[in-house]
């Protein structure tokens, strides 16, 4: 493809060159474009230096969330280096996989994090942090750099690799081109009316799609403020939120985080009603808890967006009425994005009818890294199979049903474990909740529900069948109930079913 500007950080730079583009909100620092832009440019002089040619090479990062992030991925993008952002919540060997999947000439990493890594001399590492920074101290040394011309770059080249919570099996590594990312941001930009006036609470992990790419880039395409937090927690993140002084207008998280803030003592929902957009995804949002944001006056959109698509769909704001009347769905797709719902057969399933849900744009990845027969998989005919089980309304709104993968079949019948989910996040008393299939002489499977009761709160097993058998079919109320203080997740707030059913075999003696 013939190589064109997308580079909003140096337009943004020349446009607005003293307005605050990054605060970090653990440190106090701050960013106007124009300190951003040149960052970018020492930063990617020290990738050029550091590595030599950095066209194709792979430049990975562990750190919590931090400028630094931003800053080198944008100095990778100008370079022709590829971005890849490490989960720091992984175990040292998962890591180890990453990073010699991914073979990088660089990995730069927070200090602290010396314990996760394998040891030197596999590739050169340079440290950042508050009390030694090598990177910083290099880009120090760099000459300072006038605001200059975006680059001239291929649409398709490959500017970031994501890598997959891995709920299942090993970590698959979505290769982001600049077309992928910037088409996908720009998707929920225009759906959450993003602008120069907004600001943007980042602490959804820059290593997932949510928080660098539908967030994140999101904010920052439109000229936005973005304030990035390291991670998330629910009271801290609650009363920032609330803080008029902070002026947060724009806020992205998974299902679970806002469920764990509505738990909070003295949550008030209508303290975060002056909010422009508060986007969730990651797992579906049960109807009747997306509702009750609603209630609150609170724009809450659902949003549905993975490593392999960047950013989706999403409901259009601005109307709390439209938003009551479609609770529950992920919206419409997004600029430059079209959506199927197939059948089993390939065909387009009906209005109200679930399929797997298939996407096809500008904002799907070109491909797995080093994973040919992936990609032979999960591509046909130039449409990305998302593995997700979704219907389609009469309206044009989609809904997630669940993973096809997570469906199991009981006396017969399918049953959908996020179905149950959502019946079971609307029981009082009810802090978080997993539902598996497993192995049954009588119906072949069925449902096992791991309840974890709110704080304070003693619930039983029967009480939860109960609840279940008020609001569903008996098919799909849940023959075994635990009641447990943890529900396995992945930083994108997906609940790791396989730790669960190895729990379960752990604990019942049983085959799966």
């Amino acid at each position: 493809m013939t190589p064109i500007v997308l580079d909003f950080l140096a337009h943004n730079a020349r446009v607005w060159p003293a307005k605050e583009a990054l605060v970090e909100l653990a440190t106090g620092r701050r960013w106007s474009w124009s300190d951003f832009d040149r960052d970018a440019r020492r930063a990617e002089t020290v990738l050029r230096t550091r590595v030599g040619s950095p066209q194709g090479v792979r430049i990975a990062m562990l750190s919590r969330n931090c400028a630094a992030m931003l800053i080198v991925q944008q100095a990778c993008i100008r370079s022709g280096a590829i971005f890849v952002p490490l989960n720091w919540r992984l175990a040292a060997p998962e890591i180890a996989f990453l990073l010699d999947d991914c073979e990088p000439a660089l990995l730069i990493h927070e200090e602290g994090f010396e314990s996760l890594l394998p040891a030197p001399g596999s590739c050169p590492r340079m440290v950042i942090g508050q009390t030694r920074d090598e990177l910083a101290e290099a880009m120090a040394s760099c000459a300072a750099t006038d605001v200059g011309e975006g680059r001239r770059l291929d649409p398709e080249s490959p500017i970031t690799i994501l890598y997959s919570s891995g709920t299942t099996g090993k970590p698959k590594g979505a290769v982001v081109s600049l077309l992928n990312g910037f088409t996908g941001a720009l998707g929920l930009a225009l759906a959450t009316n993003a602008s120069m006036a907004g600001t943007l609470l980042l602490d959804m992990p820059l290593f997932h799609t949510a928080g660098l790419f539908g967030s994140g880039w999101s904010m920052m395409l439109m000229g936005g403020r973005v304030l990035i937090s390291q991670k998330f927690e629910a009271p801290v993140t609650y009363e920032r939120l609330a803080d008029p002084k902070l002026g947060v207008t724009h806020y992205f998280s998974v299902t679970q985080m806002a469920m764990s803030m509505r738990q909070l003592p003295g949550f008030d929902g209508r303290r975060l009603a002056r909010l422009t957009a508060y986007v969730t995804g990651g797992s579906p949002n049960p109807e009747a808890h997306h509702r009750t944001w609603l209630e609150d006056g609170v724009m809450m959109l659902n949003g549905f967006g993975m490593s392999e698509t960047c950013s989706s769909t999403a409901t259009p704001i601005g109307d709390l009425e439209i938003l009551k009347r479609k609770a529950g769905t992920v919206g419409v797709s997004h600029l430059a994005l079209e959506l199927r719902i197939v059948r089993p057969d390939g065909t387009d399933a009906g209005v109200g009818e679930v399929g797997e849900l298939w996407c096809r744009g500008a904002s799907v990845t070109t491909g797995y890294w080093k994973r040919p027969e992936l990609n032979k998989a999960a591509f046909t005919d130039g449409w990305f199979r998302s593995g997700d089980a979704a219907l389609r309304d009469a309206d044009g709104y989609y809904m997630l049903v669940d993973r096809l993968k997570d469906m199991f079949i009981s006396g017969g019948e399918n049953v959908y474990p996020a179905e149950v989910e959502a019946v079971l996040s609307a029981m009082p008393g009810v802090g978080d909740m997993a539902v598996i299939g497993v192995p049954d002489e009588r119906w072949g499977e069925v449902g096992c529900a791991y309840v974890v009761p709110a704080a304070g709160v003693h619930l039983t097993e029967q009480q939860v069948v109960d609840h279940c058998g008020r609001f569903l079919a008996r098919y799909k109320v849940p023959k075994q109930v635990v009641i447990t203080d943890r529900i396995e997740r992945t930083a994108s707030g997906k609940s790791q079913k396989h730790l669960l059913l190895a729990r379960w075999r752990a604990q019942s003696g049983g085959a799966a």
